[in-house]
């Protein structure tokens, strides 16, 4: 075996689609991507070899939606009563006066702290409004850029605030954002004047570009004002079907059980994936119940038994949204099956809702996972499995990009 850039030996790794890990040694390329996965590799062609002494190996996570341009503002952006339009309204007038500069450094400083807690990817939904325009947007594509050699970024178009009620200025945005390298489109059709209109604009631009559509969809938990329905039915009649994410869908948890599994089932049928966003959706759900105050997130349980592809993701971190966060997502994992009232046995469940799953929804495809041909993108731990990587955490984390060591030590 010739041209190894790294052998990792000793280890218990978990192959892609596999259940448990197996002791196997893995090759790096030079070009980056697992060579080889076998009981023993011989060590003489390799550059460097490390020997794991039984450290578990994973594939790296993947966080599926995030607010990077938003992120590190807590101190900076207030949101007294703690709800989704003090937030959105608190940040709107913020955004006037944040430059490029300071986006990307928060966003920078919040991207480092995720690769060091394994996360290898992310998609980023990044604000377009009429007080910064294209501003967020702008600086998010130069920091996928800068960073591409040690994270996989990808920006979302995300019209939100004022922009949903303004189509006009909508397309104007989007036919822009597209033009300078967006990798998916996205909205809130809630924040729109005329939501279904504003749906019909997110589907032709996506349909037309080519790009996946990401939305945030129904984050409220008001049964009068529901949009799921019209998202199921365009994403059938524009061919998309695989290609659409609702994001947040809180009002399913608000709905009655028989509409919201019908819902669900439409949902696996037209191919829609779901990310759940526990954190933020604990924080600003509900505030105003007098009892028994509502979780605020979709039934994850529901959605799962019916086939929907789940992804959970880490959100909103230190803003006014949320102002929490550490960057972990095994602890997102944790709030979900606690939050979302997954079982006893659903630990690995967790483990794929910040991984497998998410990895889909981004389009990895066969770039991820621990396969031959594969990138070496690849979480390595002290822990006996991924149940445990969630129930425990991760000591002593490891993180590699492409075979090369980004975070901890080996």
């Amino acid at each position: 075996m010739s041209g190894v850039l790294l052998l990792l030996t000793h280890g218990r790794v978990l192959r892609r689609g596999a259940r448990d890990p197996e002791r196997l040694d893995l090759a790096v390329g030079k070009d980056g991507r697992i060579t080889a996965l076998m009981p023993s590799i011989p060590p003489g062609a390799a550059e460097r070899v490390i020997d794991l002494h039984g450290k578990l190996v994973t594939p790296g996570l993947v966080d599926a939606h995030q607010h990077l341009d938003k992120s590190r503002t807590r101190r900076l952006v207030a949101n007294p009563a703690g709800t989704l339009e003090g937030a959105s309204a608190a940040y709107r007038t913020f955004a006037v006066r944040a430059t490029r500069a300071d986006i990307i450094g928060r966003a920078e400083r919040t991207l480092d702290i995720c690769l060091a807690h394994g996360t290898v990817a992310i998609r980023n939904h990044t604000n377009i409004e009429s007080e910064s325009g294209l501003r967020a947007f702008e600086a998010m594509i130069e920091l996928r850029e800068r960073r591409r050699d040690r994270i996989t970024l990808q920006v979302v178009a995300h019209l939100t605030s004022d922009a949903p009620r303004n189509l006009a200025a909508a397309r104007a945005w989007l036919e822009a954002a597209i033009a300078a390298g967006a990798d998916a489109i996205g909205g809130v059709p809630q924040y729109a004047d005329e939501p279904l209109a504003f749906l019909d604009l997110l589907f032709e631009f996506a349909e037309r570009s080519g790009l996946p559509l990401d939305m945030h969809v129904d984050e409220h938990l008001d049964c009068g004002r529901l949009l799921f329905d019209a998202v199921i039915e365009r994403t059938r009649a524009h061919g998309m079907q695989g290609r659409v994410t609702a994001g947040h869908c809180c009002a399913l948890s608000a709905m009655p059980r028989d509409e919201a599994r019908r819902i669900i089932a439409n949902f696996a049928a037209a191919g829609i994936s779901v990310i759940t966003l526990p954190a933020a959706n604990l924080f600003l759900q509900g505030r105003e119940a007098e009892r028994l105050p509502p979780r605020g997130l979709a039934p994850v349980r529901d959605l799962i038994t019916a086939g929907v592809n789940v992804a959970a993701a880490s959100d909103n971190i230190q803003d006014p949204f949320l102002p929490i966060g550490s960057g972990d997502l095994l602890e997102v994992a944790r709030w979900t099956l606690a939050a979302g009232q997954l079982g006893l046995a659903d630990l690995r469940a967790a483990f794929d809702l910040v991984s497998a799953s998410p990895a889909a929804i981004l389009g990895l495809g066969a770039s991820w996972g621990i396969a031959i041909g594969a990138r070496a993108d690849l979480l390595i731990a002290d822990a006996e499995d991924v149940e445990d990587l969630v129930a425990t955490g991760a000591k002593n984390r490891a993180v590699l990009v492409a075979g090369r060591l980004v975070a901890g030590t080996l």
